[in-house]
């Protein structure tokens, strides 16, 4: 099996490229790079694609996922949710482990890895949880889960109240060389809130989730990560304090990394005047300042990944008063329209940076660049992602590939059409 796709724009951080290239591929493999692509006799055979000058990047990867499988089925599978991911340009996700049952044992795992493997869409990585039964008391068993393919592991949704249980996490995994996947809110302070505290929330009268919430544990399991060498991972930041910490944290040598969504970096709490739940997510949408300080963090290199909590509901769940409404949107279908259009054409950060923060970036900070993902360097799976930017998606029904359709992008129109993803050299998405 051999293709090689010619005249298209390479952008590839990872190789510091941006340019015209061509790029052969055998066996799915990247097996050439530039013109030599075009004159190497082993694609003298291979199938012919013409990029026409479109852009032609990594695989996207995406490290935060929620596919409903097992057991919440209606909202998504993990077979719609391979499909979203592709049609969105994402050729690798990890999901997270708030499944019901959750993801503590090899025999979730090896469910959720086989159904995967039937969609045969996007490479799947499952997340383990960090406590059994993610109920914040007691350690899952990391290695064996690890030997089964969890790449990480997260208590996502259910914040680890216990700092004696989530050191202990963080020691043992320092070891294993993975990270913990931390959704950091301190129960107490947020309550019963369910949107940003602040001047909108007082307006509205709404019960609000202060800052604090989320910047006291961020403060805390940095703390941990330091003195246990733990690699701490830092899911969804919303807030100028969390990303302030993370930032010195980096610069004192602390193994931390972080992600940042598009809708936290696209929309303010203010949207909840609509008192539409599809504004409605944890953590929710923050103040202007928090919004700018997130622009400011992925541009100075604070951030490492962009991720799109992929948080699929069914129309009950949403379609009904702010206050009991699930929390969460999908987001994979619209996450690369999103960065292109608010962060790259908006001159908030080069588009190089933001093929890094959606490829390469995720890809070192879950080691999966050790699997040759999130690079077209020769030798590396032929994991890529074929783009239009001048073309223009509308968010529509007829766009959104999920089960779901719980997004406040409704009607937005976009720029950035993804014309094909490739896993293995093998067409995944697109005609």
């Amino acid at each position: 099996m051999s293709l090689l796709v010619k005249n298209v724009r390479v952008v590839d951080p990872t190789q510091k490229l941006d340019g015209l290239s061509s790029l052969l591929i055998l066996d799915g493999k990247v097996a050439a790079l530039g013109a030599e692509a075009e004159t190497d006799s082993r694609g003298a055979d291979a199938e012919v694609l013409d990029g026409a000058g479109k852009l032609l990047v990594p695989g996207l990867i995406d490290l935060h996922v929620h596919f409903r499988e097992p057991g919440q089925t209606a909202k998504e599978s993990i077979g719609s949710g391979s499909q979203a991911a592709v049609a969105g340009g994402f050729t690798a996700v990890c999901a997270m482990a708030n499944t019901q049952p959750v993801n503590d044992s090899v025999g979730v795992t090896e469910l959720m890895i086989s159904r995967a493997r039937a969609a045969n869409l996007c490479r799947y990585f499952p997340l383990g949880t960090v406590t059994k039964g993610m109920a914040g008391e007691e350690l899952a068993d990391y290695g064996n889960l690890m030997s089964a393919g969890c790449v990480a592991f997260s208590d996502d949704g259910k914040s680890i109240m216990n700092a004696a249980i989530m050191r202990r996490a963080l020691k043992y995994t320092a070891w294993l060389e993975v990270p913990i996947v931390a959704h950091e809110e301190d129960t107490h302070l947020m309550g019963r809130g369910y949107m940003n505290e602040g001047e909108t929330s007082a307006r509205l009268g709404c019960i609000g989730i202060p800052a604090a919430a989320e910047e006291v544990m961020v403060a805390r399991d940095i703390m941990l990560a330091e003195s246990t060498g733990g690699h701490l991972h830092l899911a969804h930041l919303s807030t100028k304090g969390s990303l302030r910490l993370v930032r010195e944290a980096k610069q004192n040598g602390i193994r931390v990394t972080c992600e940042v969504t598009p809708h936290h970096f696209a929309l303010t709490d203010k949207e909840l005047m609509k008192f539409d739940s599809d504004y409605k997510m944890n953590p929710p949408l923050r103040s202007q300042a928090d919004l700018d300080a997130i622009l400011e963090a992925l541009a100075d290199g604070t951030v490492d990944a962009i991720a799109t909590d992929h948080a699929p509901h069914t129309w009950d769940d949403k379609e009904c008063e702010l206050p009991i409404a699930a929390f969460g949107i999908i987001g994979l279908e619209t996450a690369l329209p999103l960065t292109l259009d608010l962060l790259v054409n908006k001159q908030v950060i080069s588009l190089s940076r933001a093929i890094e923060l959606l490829s390469s970036g995720p890809a070192r900070t879950f080691r999966l660049d050790q699997k040759g993902l999130g690079s077209l360097a020769v030798g590396n799976p032929a994991d890529f992602t074929l783009v239009d930017l001048d073309a223009r998606i509308t968010v529509d029904r007829a766009f959104i590939q999920s089960k779901s359709f719980n997004t406040p992008f409704k009607g937005w129109t976009l720029p950035g059409k993804v014309l094909g993803t490739w896993v293995e050299g093998r067409r995944v998405w697109g005609a």
